[in-house]
């Protein structure tokens, strides 16, 4: 998964505990090693390489761990001065090189670091241009600052400074443009990368390193002095992978190229003018790589995002369908338990009637039977009461399945014909004969025509009227739908009122959500909802379902 660490905080006081001492000495190997396994030749007593591997270590583990690792920057440059370069310098000079080159980058990592405020997980595109900046001003003063040391003190010619200078400006950037883009996604995927990588993509590594192995022989493998025009042949999988993986693909693509060419380069014995050729290709190539895989980086995130805020938000819907379940809920609690209290009232007075029956010397059995029998039927209806508030208060994932609409609408009602009863308007269902199934979540539909029957009961009780009719008519159209109307004859709805738009309500306590809610959850079943006329005793609001079945949606 993409992710992001973001900028660090202040360099914290050099302190060297185990683990980082650790850290510390391997670097140092493998600032030599990779010094040793770069260097081409030797240019006034200053290594020339196609690209600096150990320096972009260096830099990105200054960014990461800070001043501790200046410190070895110093140290590596100056055993890499003995052990590689086997130097003839003064001492003096030997330390001053180390002190400019781990001084510049220092200075250049702190400033990306602390200034530019680095996000090391490369969260936009401007993250890698402050990385290339910095390392490119460091390299340039680093470079400046050497060419005047050596000129200074005699080990240079003035007539040699750009030569000295270019390469090695090319080959510092290469390797941060390269090795430190690495540093920073290894330090953040380590945890990953300890528990093993997925054999896929370990096949998927194998196979870009033989497909580069491939181009860099169809390049160098002739020894043609013009095969350097055939390098746009690696472009092929830095960008493939790049684009499947995004940066940190692009990386291991660049990791793979640069190691294989310079094994080349060295094999093959090309000469300096060669490999200057090289460096400006491989710094071309290098800035392409890390564009393309940061752009794809940034769209993966860019979708992930957007994935998380619509999960948010569905979640969001779900819970304000619930919270507008509980609140008219909460409204017709009064007339619910006055549903309920009738036939568990009934069942009562039934039981004692059959307690007196069988009391009496003969019982009439007939009637303890009938009697056992209302009483069985009021519980059940008390029972179906109960339930059907239980499953519309319910929460969870939405159950999806085969509906008779009528059979849907007469639940609804069920639930919403105590509260009318008791505001005086009485409820009508007409259901068209031959009606197709639709396929939906049963309590959803349910919390619709609940939510337009409760406005209809509101409207009728706001107009005053000791006559409410509300009548509920289902029927199929000729476009292949179900169209669902709810009329009622109260106090209408204003003109240009924004209904269906969230916190936009007529009613002095309404929460503005109820018609928001129906109108998510019809246009989530394909359909539609709509106001189809808002004159005061014949207000309609309709909505429509599209037929359907399992395989079709």
């Amino acid at each position: 998964m993409l992710r992001s660490v973001g900028a660090l905080p202040a360099w914290p006081a050099i302190g060297i505990r185990l683990q980082d001492a650790a850290l510390l000495g391997v670097f140092l190997v493998a600032y030599v090693g990779l010094e040793w396994a770069s260097f081409m030749h030797e240019h006034n007593d200053l290594p020339v390489t196609p690209w600096n591997p150990g320096l972009g270590i260096a830099f990105g583990l200054m960014i990461l761990k800070g001043a501790l690792f200046a410190v070895a920057l110093f140290a590596g440059v100056v055993l890499a001065e003995i052990l590689v370069l086997q130097t003839d310098l003064a001492w003096p000079i030997v330390l001053g090189i180390g002190l400019v080159v781990s001084a510049s980058y220092a200075a250049a990592a702190d400033v990306a670091r602390r200034l530019l405020r680095l996000d090391v997980g490369f969260a936009h595109v401007r993250d890698l241009g402050i990385l290339l900046a910095a390392g490119v001003a460091g390299a340039a003063v680093s470079a400046t600052l050497l060419i005047a040391l050596l000129f200074g003190t005699g080990q240079l010619g003035a007539g040699v400074l750009g030569k000295a200078a270019v390469p090695l400006f090319i080959g510092d950037v290469i390797g941060i443009a390269v090795m430190t883009p690495v540093v920073l996604r290894l330090a953040l995927h380590w945890p990953e990368i300890r528990n093993k990588p997925p054999l896929p993509v370990v096949l998927e590594i194998v196979l870009y390193i033989v497909i580069t192995g491939i181009a860099l022989w169809l390049i160098l493998g002739a020894h043609d002095p013009f095969g350097y025009k055939f390098f746009y042949l690696l472009f092929l999988p830095v960008v493939a992978a790049g684009v499947r993986h995004g940066i940190d693909g692009a990386c291991v693509g660049l990791l793979i190229t640069q190691f294989g060419l310079i094994g080349l380069l060295h094999w093959y014995g090309y000469d300096a003018r060669q490999f200057a050729e090289f460096q400006v290709m491989m710094l071309i190539l290098t800035m392409t790589g890390l564009l393309v895989g940061l752009v794809v980086s940034e769209r993966q995130r860019a979708d992930q995002l957007a994935g998380e805020i619509e999960a948010r938000l569905k979640a969001l819907q779900a819970e304000a369908a619930r919270a507008a379940r509980m609140n008219m809920v909460s409204g017709m609690a009064s007339a619910l338990a006055h549903e309920i209290n009738q036939p568990m009232t009934a069942a009562r007075a039934l039981a004692r009637s059959i307690q007196e029956v069988l009391r009496l010397p003969g019982a009439d059995t007939s009637r303890v039977d009938d009697n056992l029998t209302n009483m069985v039927a009021q519980i059940d209806h008390a029972g179906s009461v109960v339930r059907r508030m239980r499953e519309f208060l319910r929460r969870g994932q939405p159950h999806v399945s085969t509906l008779e609409i009528g059979t849907v609408l007469n639940e609804a009602m069920a639930l919403a014909r105590p509260e009318a009863d008791a505001n005086r308007a009485h409820l009508h269902l007409h259901v068209a004969n031959g009606l197709p199934v639709i396929y939906g979540d049963r309590v959803q539909l349910q919390q619709v025509v609940l939510n337009l029957l409760r406005n209809a009961v509101d409207a009728i009780v706001e107009a005053g009227r000791k006559d409410g009719e509300i009548h509920v008519r289902v029927r199929s159209v000729d476009d292949g739908s179900i169209e669902v109307s709810v009329v009622d004859n109260g106090v209408g709805v204003p003109a240009d009122s924004q209904i269906f738009e969230p916190l936009s309500t007529s009613k002095v306590d309404g929460l503005g959500l109820g018609l928001s809610i129906c109108a998510s959850i019809v246009q989530a079943h394909g359909g539609r909802i709509w106001l189809q006329s808002s004159r005061p005793g014949a207000t309609e609001f309709r909505f429509s379902l599209p037929v359907q079945t399992r395989e079709t949606r």
